[in-house]
C-alpha cells in the first residue's frame, strides 16, 4: 500500500483535486476511516471507494467553513419587537433590543473559525463612514452593537444580535462572512426602527397603554370644527399596511439626513415635517386651500393615510391635495411607522401670526362683516399639528417629552417649509428661544385678536379699533384619549390657566424674546396710516374691562340643518346699574376653517336699551336661499360665522364677539357583528337616511377597514329627502384584535358625514 510521508504532505495534497492519500504506519482500509478522520485536522474525508486492487481511494477538499442559509426567525422576532403587524416580507426590528438569527453552516462551527455578521446601511457602505458594521461573536462593536452565540447544534448556529439603542434607523443589508466566503441571504434586508420599549432609546415611553396608543394604534380620531362646535373625524393611520414602511424609508433616504442625524428623532421628525408636504422637496402631499381640486382629490375625501402614502411610493410624485388634518394624519402615520410615539393635536382658534408679535388683526366693514383682503394674519377655526415623544439631547434639560411638529406648509423655517420639533414645555413656560420654531408655535396658541372697523373718512380708509380679545386664541387643545374613543383636552400642557400667576410669568418671558408692536393696524395699507389709540401693548394684556360690564353671547336657537333657515341670536348683557343705550351690528357669513370668508349671508343693525344688570336677545335669521347656492358650489366644508359689535353710547364702551358654528347632518349607521373570526367572511352594511329638506347631489360613500377590506367607494348618485340608502360589503378579516371600519359620505351640499365602528377579530 502507498503511504504519505507526513501531515504536511497531506495538507499539500488537499489542494489537489481528488488525490490518493496514505498515512504513515496506518493501513488505510474501510474499517480505519474513523481513526484516520481523527488524525487529520486540516482535511475532510468526502468519500471513499475501492479501486480494482481493493485499495482505498480518499477524496479530500479544502475544509473552509461556508454558510448555507440564514433564518431570520421572523415570527419570533417580530412578536418580541412589537413589529408583527407590518405587512412586509423582510424582518422589522427595533433598536437596542436583541433579535435572533439561525445560521446554517457547511459543518460544525469550531473555536478557530471566523464568523462575522456585516450590517450595511445606504449605498456603498464603508467602515470608515460608520455605514458598515462587522460584528464578531462576543465582541462589542465600537458603535454599541454586539452578537453572541446562543446555541450550537450540529451544523446550525443560533446567534443573538443587539443593535445600539442610538443606531441610525433605516434599512440594513445583512451579509455573513466566514473566512474569505461571504454569504448574501435572499431577502437579507432588515428594517431597524426607533424603540419606545427600550429604556436607553431617546424615544422610550414608560407607560404601556400610551405605547399601545401612540405607536401601535393604526386608527384614530382627528378633532375639527370650531371652539364651540368640536366634532371628530375618524382617520386610518395604517402604519402597518403594505408599502407604507417602504414609503417611510424612501422619505428617510430622500431627506439626505446623515447617519448621525438618523440616530436622533429630533432631526428625523423635523425632516419628516418637511417631506410630508410637497412645497420645496417634492414630498408626499400638495397643499391646496383654493377650493378648486381639479386634477386631484379634495382634502375632504380622504379618510386615511394609506392610499396617500401608497400612491406616493408608487409614483414618487406629490399626491393632490391636502389640508392641515390630512398633513397631520399622514405625519402621524410616518412617525408611528418609524417607531416614534406620535399624536394628532387640534387647536381651536389657532393664530397664524406672520410677524411673531403675538397679535392677529381682524378687519370688519361698517356692517360688521369680516374682510378677507386686508389681513396678513389669520385665525383658523382649527389647526391640526402633531406631538412627537422624545428626549431632547440638543437643548437644556427639562424640555423632553412631547415636541410639537407641523407638516402643514405655513411659514418657512431655515429655508424650508418645516416646523419643529418644539418642546411643548417651552411653549408653556414661554422659553420661545429654544429650537425649533418655538416663537411660531407659541403665537399659534397665545396671540391676541384685535378687531378693527374700516370706515371711509374724506374718501380714505380709516381704521378704528373696536375690540381686543386676549383669551380667544389657542382654545380647547385636543387629542384622542389613550385607549378610548373620546376627546381629551390637553390645553394645560401648552398653557397655564388664563389669568394665573404662572401664565403672566410665562407671557413676560415670551415677550422678552419677541417683538410685540403697538396697536397699529397691520393691513396691506397700514404703512400709510397714522397710529391709532394710545399706548402700545401692556406687558401682560388683560380682558377688556368696561364701565357697563358689557357682554355678548352668540348662539343658535334651532338646529343648523342645511336647507332650513339658520336661526341664531345675539344676546347683549350689562352688569352695571344704569340706563344704557347700545348700538348693535351683527353679520352672518360662510367661511372656510382657515378664516377665509366665502359668502355674506345677512346683517342686522339695532339700537337697544338696557336698564341695570339685564340682557336682551336679538334674533338673526338667514333664509335657505341666501346660503344653499354657496354651500353647493364650494368643495370644502364651510362654517357659519356670526360677528357682533356692540357700542354703549353713554360710555363709548366697545365690544366685539365672533362665533363659528357647524351645520348639523344626519348620521350614517353601520350594521355588522360585534365579533368575527379570522379569515371568515361577514357582511357589513352602511345605512343613511336623508332627513334634510334638500336633495343631496352626487353622493359618494367612502369606506375602509384596515385588516378587513381595502378602501372602497360607492357611487350613490342623488339622494332625495326621506330616501334611505343601504350599501353592503363582504369583509374578510386578516388580522386579529380590535379593528375599526370607517365610513364617510360626501355630496355637493355636505362635505363630510363620518362614522366609525369597531369589531373584535378572534381566531
Amino acid at each position: 500500500m502507498e503511504l504519505l510521508e507526513s501531515p504536511a504532505k497531506a495538507h499539500e495534497a488537499a489542494s489537489v483535486a481528488s488525490p490518493q492519500l496514505r498515512w504513515p504506519g496506518v493501513c488505510v482500509q474501510c474499517s480505519d476511516v474513523d481513526s484516520l478522520h481523527k488524525s487529520l485536522t486540516t482535511l475532510l474525508l468526502l468519500s471513499c471507494c475501492l479501486c480494482d486492487n481493493h485499495s482505498l481511494q480518499l477524496h479530500l477538499f479544502e475544509s473552509s467553513l461556508k454558510v448555507t442559509g440564514v433564518d431570520f426567525l421572523k415570527s419570533q422576532n417580530t412578536r418580541q419587537h412589537h413589529t408583527d403587524g407590518y405587512n412586509i416580507q423582510s424582518l422589522v426590528v427595533r433598536r437596542g433590543q436583541p433579535f435572533q438569527v439561525l445560521v446554517s453552516l457547511s459543518r460544525e462551527l469550531r473555536a478557530a473559525d471566523k464568523l462575522t455578521l456585516r450590517f450595511g446601511i445606504g449605498e456603498s457602505p464603508m467602515k470608515n463612514r460608520g455605514s458598515l458594521l462587522s460584528l464578531k461573536p462576543e465582541r462589542e462593536d465600537f458603535n454599541g452593537w454586539k452578537i453572541s452565540v446562543v446555541e450550537r447544534k450540529g451544523k446550525e448556529c443560533l446567534l443573538s444580535v443587539t443593535s445600539s439603542p442610538n443606531a441610525p434607523v433605516g434599512k440594513y443589508n445583512l451579509h455573513v462572512k466566514t473566512g474569505s466566503n461571504i454569504y448574501k441571504p435572499e431577502n437579507g434586508v432588515i428594517y431597524l426602527l426607533f424603540n419606545p420599549w427600550c429604556e436607553d432609546d431617546v424615544v422610550y415611553m414608560a407607560n404601556d397603554a400610551e405605547k399601545e396608543e401612540y405607536v401601535l394604534n393604526d386608527t384614530g380620531t382627528i378633532y375639527v370644527g370650531s371652539a364651540y362646535s368640536i366634532y371628530d373625524r375618524p382617520w386610518n393611520f395604517g402604519q402597518f399596511e403594505e408599502f407604507v414602511l417602504d414609503a417611510c424609508m424612501y422619505l428617510l433616504d430622500k431627506s439626505k439626513l446623515s447617519l448621525a442625524q438618523r440616530r436622533d428623532p429630533a432631526h428625523v421628525s423635523r425632516a419628516m415635517s418637511a417631506l410630508v408636504n410637497a412645497n420645496d422637496d417634492s414630498g408626499v402631499l400638495l397643499g391646496n386651500w383654493s377650493g378648486n381640486y381639479v386634477g386631484g382629490t379634495s382634502p375632504m375625501d380622504w379618510i386615511g393615510s394609506v392610499t396617500i402614502l401608497q400612491k406616493y411610493y408608487k409614483t414618487k410624485k406629490p399626491v393632490c391635495y391636502g389640508q392641515c388634518w390630512v398633513f397631520s394624519g399622514v405625519l402621524t402615520t410616518v412617525m408611528r411607522c418609524l417607531g416614534v410615539p406620535c399624536r394628532c393635536v387640534s387647536t381651536f382658534d389657532s393664530a397664524h401670526d406672520t410677524e411673531e408679535n403675538l397679535r392677529v388683526d381682524v378687519y370688519l366693514n361698517d356692517k360688521g362683516e369680516k374682510l378677507n383682503s386686508l389681513s396678513f394674519d389669520s385665525v383658523w377655526n382649527f389647526h391640526v399639528w402633531n406631538d412627537a415623544w422624545m428626549k431632547r439631547t440638543d437643548i437644556p434639560d427639562g424640555f423632553s417629552g412631547w415636541q410639537a411638529i407641523d407638516s402643514t406648509p405655513q411659514e418657512q423655517s431655515e429655508g424650508r417649509f418645516q416646523c419643529g420639533p418644539c418642546p411643548v414645555k417651552a411653549v408653556r413656560e414661554g422659553d420661545v428661544y429654544l429650537p425649533y420654531d418655538a416663537k411660531f408655535v407659541y403665537a399659534e396658541v397665545n396671540a391676541d385678536r384685535v378687531y378693527w372697523v374700516v370706515k371711509k373718512v374724506n374718501g380714505k380708509d380709516k381704521y378704528f379699533k373696536v375690540g381686543t380679545e386676549t383669551q380667544a386664541i389657542g382654545k380647547n387643545i385636543s387629542t384622542k384619549a389613550v385607549g378610548q374613543n373620546r376627546r381629551v383636552d390637553i390645553t394645560q400642557e401648552y398653557k397655564y390657566p388664563e389669568g394665573s400667576k404662572e401664565e403672566r410669568m410665562s407671557m413676560q418671558r415670551a415677550y422678552s424674546f419677541l417683538r410685540p408692536s403697538g396697536l397699529t393696524p397691520r393691513s396691506g395699507y397700514a404703512s400709510t396710516l397714522q397710529r391709532i389709540g394710545a399706548n402700545t401693548e401692556p406687558l401682560v394684556p388683560n380682558e377688556p374691562v368696561t364701565k357697563t360690564g358689557l357682554h355678548l353671547e352668540i348662539t343658535n336657537t334651532e338646529p343648523l340643518h342645511p336647507g332650513n333657515p339658520l336661526e341664531m341670536a345675539i344676546t347683549v348683557k350689562t352688569s352695571a346699574p344704569g340706563n344704557w343705550t347700545i348700538d348693535l351690528i351683527g353679520s352672518c357669513q360662510l367661511q372656510y376653517y382657515t378664516g377665509n370668508v366665502q359668502a355674506n349671508l345677512g346683517t342686522l343693525k339695532e339700537t337697544i336699551t338696557l336698564e341695570g344688570p339685564s340682557e336682551m336677545q336679538i334674533p338673526l335669521k338667514i333664509a335657505p336661499d341666501a346660503y344653499m347656492k354657496t354651500l353647493s358650489s364650494v368643495e370644502d366644508e364651510v362654517l357659519i360665522l356670526v360677528t357682533a359689535i356692540a357700542e354703549v353710547q353713554e360710555t363709548n364702551d366697545k365690544l366685539t364677539k365672533e362665533t363659528s358654528m357647524r351645520f348639523e347632518y344626519p348620521p350614517i349607521t353601520v350594521q355588522m357583528p360585534e365579533t368575527a373570526s379570522l379569515y371568515n367572511d361577514f357582511n357589513c352594511a352602511f345605512i343613511f337616511k336623508n332627513k334634510l329638506n334638500v336633495t343631496l347631489e352626487n353622493c359618494k360613500l367612502l369606506v375602509e377597514g384596515l385588516g378587513i377590506f381595502k378602501m372602497t367607494t360607492f357611487e350613490l348618485g342623488d339622494i332625495m329627502p326621506g330616501r334611505i340608502i343601504k350599501s353592503e360589503i363582504v369583509c374578510t378579516p386578516t388580522r386579529l384584535g380590535e379593528k375599526k371600519i370607517v365610513a364617510k359620505l360626501i355630496s355637493n351640499q355636505i362635505k363630510g358625514i363620518s362614522t366609525e365602528k369597531g369589531i373584535f377579530i378572534t381566531e
